[in-house]
């Protein structure tokens, strides 16, 4: 293995760190500067508004280099993508890790230059509803172009490492789970500009997308009068989304819809002082928002797919649709037994799988390994996690 001080690796995929938009950004937050004081020297791309700029920075003894090309649309970000590979082909740099792989084809640049590319496939974001023809294609293209020139793969969920494996040998693929706090404590002060109390709401935490079950989730609970409020964070604009507003039109007096929040305490004082937490989520792998509602100990109603069952297990009750959805919020505000056995199930698995800790150690020995593979270590220089398409602290899938 080369000198632990001269290990480089540079992220790109997100708009930068710290997080202010969604799980990868969040990750990334967490894991430059845990393998800043593992040794490393790291760079994080960063996306600005202002065109043509160039400029560095550093926080938290991460390197930030600061790439401006307009306003935030997806073409531009292409553009990010690109000027981000561009330049880390100019420095030479031996390990890229890339978050997600909606430009996976422009990373081929990457394998081109030598050096070690290795990509976080995310979930099977062509297959998601929301996409039109030409943006599925785009994103089939860049699954398939993110599996053939990757150097490495890394999953966050047994389903996607299955998947990614009917297109590339199993050893090529890493599962490694998204991750989270142990949340124990959290201000309750934090919850009185929202309108709610300590153990008077449940949480809804999505993005406002038809495959999310936000409608079904929205439209169960306003069935009936609960005597406690349903929270709904994420961005509704009814005048500029049909569905949004059919959302919001199936409301009872009792959802609060809150927008976006991406103030880490106060989202933690929402999952701690939460009676439940509801998911709906059909498609992805290990969700960011799911593992860290287990991490406060929130019991759990989820849509009931593989994805959710492998991450919850009997932390959670499921449902199929509005009305199961109902039938299992009627039983659950009333029965605060069960959901104290469910919460403890939930922080005990968010300990052992999903802590933060755990999945950055893992994230770090991995890179370790690739780096040395990168640097023509000897040896078997097979990741430890590569070859199992589960991850190697969970029993195995249901």
């Amino acid at each position: 293995m080369t000198n632990t001080q001269s290990r480089r690796i540079a992220i790109m995929g997100i708009r930068g760190v710290p997080a202010q938009h969604g799980g990868f950004e969040t990750f990334a937050e967490r894991l430059a500067p845990y393998l800043v004081r593992c040794g490393w020297e790291v760079t994080v791309y960063c996306q600005e508004d202002q065109k043509g700029l160039l400029t560095e920075s550093e926080w938290q003894g991460v390197r930030r280099v600061h790439i401006g090309v307009g306003e935030d649309t997806a073409l531009n970000s292409i553009h990010f993508d690109w000027a981000c590979i561009k330049h880390a082909v100019r420095e030479k740099t031996p390990l890229v890790l890339t978050l997600g792989y909606n430009t996976a084809v422009l990373g081929l640049r990457l394998r081109a230059a030598g050096i070690c590319h290795v990509i976080n496939m995310d979930g099977i974001e062509w297959a998601r509803d929301k996409w039109g023809p030409l943006a599925k294609a785009w994103l089939y293209l860049n699954d398939w172009a993110g599996c053939m020139g990757g150097s490495h793969l890394l999953a966050d969920h047994p389903m996607i490492a299955r998947h990614l494996a009917g297109r590339v040998h199993k050893r090529k693929i890493s599962t490694i789970p998204y991750g989270t706090d142990i949340i124990r404590e959290a201000s309750t002060r934090l919850l009185a500009p929202l309108g709610v109390e300590p153990g008077q709401f449940v949480t809804l935490i999505a993005r406002a997308e038809p495959e999310n079950s936000v409608y079904e989730i929205v439209r169960a609970f306003s069935a009936r009068a609960r005597g406690v409020k349903l929270l709904v964070l994420g961005s509704y604009k009814p005048q500029q989304s049909a569905f949004h507003a059919k959302v919001m039109a199936a409301a009872s007096q009792e959802v609060v819809f809150a927008g976006a929040i991406y103030d880490h305490e106060v989202v933690n004082a929402l999952r701690l002082h939460g009676l439940l937490y509801l998911h709906g989520h059909q498609v992805g792998g290990t969700n960011p928002s799911l593992v860290e509602a287990m991490g406060a100990g929130n019991p759990v109603l989820a849509h009931d797919n593989r994805f959710n069952r492998w991450v919850v297990r009997e932390g959670a009750w499921y449902f199929k649709d509005s009305d199961s959805c109902a039938e299992a919020l009627d039983a659950l505000l009333a029965d605060p037994e069960e959901r104290q056995r469910m919460s403890r199930a939930n922080r005990q698995r968010a300990v052992e799988a999903f802590s933060w800790p755990v999945v950055l150690s893992q994230y770090e020995v991995t890179l370790s390994v690739l780096y040395g593979r990168a640097a023509g270590a000897t040896g078997d220089v097979t990741p430890p996690y590569a070859g199992s398409l589960d991850t190697v602290n969970t029993i195995d899938l249901l």
